[in-house]
């Protein structure tokens, strides 16, 4: 007897259906998977006979054979458990193979018959739901993630026995629906960090408040105690709320990494990400036996924030160089090539030199010019050219540690940087871009046309600090995301770019004037 239920595999962070057929004939008792599966598909095998058994049904003592269809695409993971299952029983005629016909199976067994929650659960309903199924039959667990997906019946289930008697007619299931209107504006519980209780550094303010307008790149260099992990773990506070298409696409990311919480189906806080220095590369970009995401990839549309960044290994630091200028990572394999998505915004933070005083009005260096020298190189100049601000952080005074009187807070910023954000959304629309960061020359050369006062001072700056040609282009993005925040209120037309713009855009490439 032949019979076909649907699954799905993932690759990278999208999926694609799978049609999982079993035939059963007569000779000696061999139970065989093929199709490219992997180690944790063969294992099926064990686990579905004595769910099957253990569900109190018979398992056929007959020539088992479970092909993967495309059989040239690898399968991965435990989610066929549950589809082989069903097979094998409508194979066995158990299960009417009709009435499997037009639904979607993804689930682990246990021993015992009880199915248990699998990752790449929103990326098999998004395939789903683009093919046409009546429903999707999903562990119990994983049933909130897949109802983020509109338009289609998702029916949780808890054991094979509950998916067999349905099956056959004896047991209802309610598809289940989510709110996700409700969950997009659920107020979570948030770590409570605000820039008002950040004291003093209005420039370091600043300069963080155009960075997330435009979603660029910055660097805070100072001593040690100024307060640049303070600044950085306050970005997300400032960044506009998730759009649902953003919220989505993250989830993906998180989903095929297992990293959703059981009680929130839906990324709904923009990410932050603050790897160790110990990170190696594969686990910043992602990579593996079998490719996962990694860093990168899970602050995307948010933060990654890489503290003490001389610490970090030069090749790791590389690695980031095509992630930051593309907003994509691709994992090349022998037999595979996957893509994740790298969208991030990247906040650094560093010390000016090994005893971290350079340049500090209080304590002395005790760095000889060498050892600054060594230390900073650990950075290279195609890094910092792709780090669009780069910002001095100096020790707070006394007398502003002290002070008493309310800083502004981050819900009065984020209203700014929305609103340039808005702008930007405007502008760009169309045009597959999203932010000023991600122009390249021909936006440059459309939206940030200089007078000849801007004109001439920007060329004084690439003379006198020797600015390469990415630096130059960075230095035209600033300018254009601080002229997004002096738009008139009320007005989308945003203003163009004057001197004062250029001039202060100038001023947050500090590492390039220290040359």
């Amino acid at each position: 007897m032949l019979a076909g239920v649907k699954s799905c595999a993932v690759t990278g962070i999208d999926a694609y259906i799978v049609e999982v057929e079993v035939d059963i004939s007569f000779g000696l008792p061999v139970f065989n998977i093929v199709g490219l599966p992997e180690t944790s598909v063969k294992e099926s095998r064990d686990r579905v006979k004595s769910a099957i058994k253990n569900s109190g049904y018979s398992f056929p003592m007959d020539r088992i054979t479970v092909n993967l269809a495309p059989g040239d695409m690898k399968k991965e993971g435990t989610g066929f458990d549950l589809p082989v299952a069903m097979g094998i029983l409508a194979a066995s005629e158990l299960v009417s193979a009709d009435a499997l016909s037009g639904y979607f199976f993804t689930g682990e067994v246990s021993l015992d018959g009880r199915i248990r929650p699998v990752t790449g659960i929103l990326p098999a309903a998004i395939a789903v739901k683009q093919s046409g199924f009546k429903g999707m039959v999903v562990p119990f667990d994983n049933r909130a993630e897949a109802s983020v997906v509109q338009g289609l019946n998702i029916f949780p289930v808890k054991s094979l026995s509950q998916v067999v008697e349905f099956f056959s007619g004896f047991k209802q299931i309610e598809p289940f629906k989510s709110d996700l209107t409700a969950i997009l504006n659920k107020d979570l519980p948030g770590d409570g960090l605000d820039f008002s209780e950040v004291r003093g550094q209005n420039h370091a303010k600043r300069a963080l408040e155009i960075a997330a307008a435009g979603a660029h790149n910055l660097l805070l260099t100072g001593p040690p105690g100024s307060g640049k992990s303070m600044l950085a773990k306050r970005v997300p506070s400032i960044l506009p709320k998730f759009t649902f298409d953003e919220a989505i696409e993250t989830t993906r990311i998180y989903s095929v990494a297992g990293f959703l919480k059981d009680k929130m189906p839906l990324v709904t806080k923009r990410p932050f990400r603050a790897p160790h220095h110990t990170v190696s590369d594969a686990g910043l970009v992602g990579g593996g036996r079998r490719p996962v995401p990694g860093e990168v990839s899970l602050a995307h549309n948010g933060v990654l924030f890489l503290d003490e960044l001389p610490e970090f290994k030069r090749r790791v630091l590389e690695a980031l160089r095509q992630p930051m200028e593309d907003g994509t990572v691709t994992i090349s394999r022998v037999d595979s090539r996957v893509s994740f998505p790298a969208s991030f915004m990247l906040v650094a933070a560093m010390n000016p030199c090994p005893c971290g005083y350079f340049g500090d009005l209080i304590r002395e260096c005790t760095c000889s010019p060498v050892q600054i020298q060594r230390y900073n190189s650990r950075i290279s100049g195609p890094m910092l050219d792709r780090i669009d601000i780069h910002v001095e952080v100096p020790s707070v005074p006394y007398r502003e540690l002290s002070k008493n009187a309310d800083a502004e807070t981050s819900v009065e910023i984020r209203k700014r940087v929305s609103s340039a954000r808005d702008v930007q959304n405007k502008r760009f629309k169309g045009k597959k871009i999203f932010c000023n960061a991600d122009m390249d020359s021909r936006h440059l050369k459309e939206y940030c046309r200089l007078d000849a006062e801007s004109a001439s001072i920007l060329e004084t700056a690439v003379d006198k600090l020797g600015l390469s040609a990415r630096a130059y282009s960075r230095v035209l993005k600033i300018a254009r995301t601080i002229a997004d925040l002096e738009k008139e209120s009320g007005a989308m037309a945003a203003k163009p770019i004057m001197y004062k713009h250029v001039a202060e855009a100038i001023q947050y490439r500090a590492l390039d004037r220290k040359k």
